[in-house]
């Protein structure tokens, strides 16, 4: 079986990070990518294990050494992918990027064999509850990442798969089986 690159995307609070997180924890042949950025942690956040937080200066400096497959800003902090740890690990197992449709495009011009893999909502209503439930941001950045939705999902055409996240066991389902496919590809 080959090792695949793949970038998970999908607006905030569609639920990408809870089926990123439990693929990487009950599948030793895939790992997520830890992902750069300039934005403080949010509560129970761990430098090194949901991001690398770093400073704007640090960000702007590995930009100019090009140490980022792909990288980003979003309500007003960077978020990047650094190329090494994605080259290395591809050796031994597969990558999984949880990026946004903007990073998405760029990883796959990068590496075209890269799998796009869309999470969607069931509704805007369903989204609009889970981003309230989760409780970590305010109405402000609440309706901030809302109006992103509509963008984010009208690229869903030049993703290879979409999943819809109504159930979350039924997406997690489709998301291992999908790997596996594309593990299986000759």
């Amino acid at each position: 079986m080959r090792n695949v690159l793949m970038v998970v995307s999908g607006p905030s609070g569609v639920g990408k990070g809870t089926l990123v997180k439990r693929l990487c924890a009950e599948r030793e042949d895939v790992v997520e990518s830890v992902s750069c950025t300039t934005r403080e942690p949010r509560k129970g956040e761990i430098h090194g294990r949901e991001y690398y937080f770093i400073s704007m200066s640090e960000f702007q400096r590995r930009i100019k050494e090009g140490d980022f497959l792909e990288y980003d800003e979003h309500f007003g902090n960077f978020y990047g992918t650094p190329i090494s740890f994605v080259r290395e690990q591809l050796k031994t197992r597969s990558v999984v990027l949880e990026i946004d449709v903007v990073g998405g495009k760029i990883a796959k011009e990068a590496f075209p064999e890269c799998i796009l893999i869309m999470i969607a909502p069931p509704s805007l209503e369903a989204l609009k509850g889970r981003l309230i439930s989760r409780n970590s941001e305010t109405a402000e950045e609440i309706e901030n990442r809302l109006s992103r939705l509509e963008y984010e999902l009208s690229q869903a055409s030049s993703y290879d798969y979409v999943i819809v996240n109504d159930d979350l066991e039924t997406a997690y389902r489709d998301l291992n089986e999908l790997i596996d496919a594309e593990k299986l590809k000759a």
